[in-house]
């Protein structure tokens, strides 16, 4: 079969709910991938940082066939010898001391506001039906129905209605608006540290202290989505780290947690939150199964001990160094932090998706988020002579390109 082959096949038979470069990928390694014809390209997304380890990570990889050998699936009937050891590894690394494990982000979020909604009433005594939860303008949380009801993206509720309550929202970056938009009833502020789907924004300095304190005076529980920027991705093992004297109350991880090898996903959390639940309150057939907990143990192992938050850190810093010295008439603004940066185009570059047709053609694939922001995540592994090669095509696009 041909590329076009495989394309026609989703065109014809597949929803379309992606719009995909037409790069058909056929094998992966580390930082590179290649398609059906054999075309070599360095993969500047990392599958939205579900591959910060890199594409088919032999540690993690020799970890899922051993387990996939033995026990993949027993439900939450029964116990198993993988789970509990999750539990405490990961708490190690978060700081907490519950964790309650799901499969796709999306059932992470949605997972942290049912947490949030049963603290409120449990604790806080927000009457019945009540509670409220404060979100960010910009932001991306997911694709149920619950998700999309927590986003003001009109495409994302657009006929999907009608939409879960209980919601209200602020501009990002703007703590005062925080302050003045909680109520008696509001149990939780749930929020990325770093917007990504809306286009690597990045909060002004200080504003997670304050909201952190904001948060404490009020008695609403701080709640950070860290599924895309947790782990490593941004030059910290978490994304609100870079601010200074912030503790969250509730962690939602996902992606980067099982190397792309599987779905995990897992919500954070003390015991006087998390322990609110009582069995049936919430479950999952595949959450907590034995594949996906030595899978997410084996794909932790390689962020810490390969060291890729210290690398995310010093190569973000002086990879954004380097496009920053990009002379374009196209860029209006180039941010991030780690390797998870944004270069914003100017409304007159006519979106961003041509440039990242433009770098497909060089051998680079990355992607556009919100029309106008080319997003730059590469797996961590990464070197600088890589960083390096990925400059040179980035530069040649955004200065060369009518």
């Amino acid at each position: 079969m041909t590329a076009q082959d495989y394309i026609n096949l989703e065109e014809q038979l597949g929803a379309r709910i992606y719009h995909p470069l037409d790069v058909v990928l056929a094998r992966g390694e580390g930082i590179w991938v290649w398609d059906v014809d054999g075309n070599k390209y360095l993969d500047f997304l990392s599958a939205y940082s579900a591959v910060s380890q890199g594409h088919c990570h032999p540690r993690i990889y020799q970890t899922m066939v051993e387990q996939a050998k033995t026990l993949t699936l027993t439900s939450r009937a029964f116990r198993n010898n993988q789970t509990g050891l999750l539990y405490k590894e990961l708490l190690e690394i978060c700081g907490k001391d519950m964790v309650l494990l799901m499969n796709s982000g999306a059932e992470g979020v949605d997972t942290a506001i049912k947490t949030a909604r049963k603290w409120g009433y449990v604790k806080k005594g927000i009457p019945d039906n009540k509670a409220e939860i404060i979100v960010c303008l910009g932001n991306f949380h997911g694709r149920t129905t619950t998700c999309i009801s927590c986003s003001p993206e009109p495409q994302y509720r657009e006929h999907f209605g009608p939409l879960t309550p209980g919601f209200v929202f602020v501009p990002y970056g703007d703590a005062d608006a925080l302050a003045k938009a909680i109520t008696p009833n509001t149990a939780a502020f749930l929020v990325e540290p770093i917007q990504g789907e809306g286009g690597i924004g990045v909060p002004p300095k200080g504003y997670f202290t304050k909201v952190n304190a904001i948060c404490r005076a009020n008695n609403v529980l701080l709640v950070m989505d860290e599924i895309q920027t947790g782990l490593g991705r941004t030059g910290k093992m978490f994304a609100y780290q870079h601010d200074a004297e912030v503790n969250p109350d509730i962690l939602i991880l996902g992606k980067a947690l099982s190397g792309g090898f599987y779905p995990v996903s897992a919500v954070v959390a003390n015991q006087d939150i998390l322990g609110l639940f009582r069995p049936g309150d919430h479950g999952s057939t595949f959450g907590a199964n034995p594949l996906a907990c030595a899978v997410a143990r084996t794909a932790l192992k390689v962020i810490v001990e390969e060291k890729l938050v210290q690398r995310s850190d010093e190569l973000g810093r002086y990879f954004l160094e380097k496009l920053l010295s990009i002379k374009s008439k196209h860029v209006k603004e180039i941010r991030g932090r780690g390797l998870f940066i944004g270069v914003e185009l100017q409304p007159a570059a006519r979106g961003a998706r041509r440039f990242c047709e433009a770098l497909r053609n060089e051998g680079m694939l990355c992607k556009e988020t919100h029309e106008h922001v080319i997003r730059l995540a590469p797996p961590l592994v990464i070197t600088k002579e890589e960083l390096d090669w990925a400059f040179v095509r980035i530069k040649k696009v955004l200065e060369t390109m009518e």
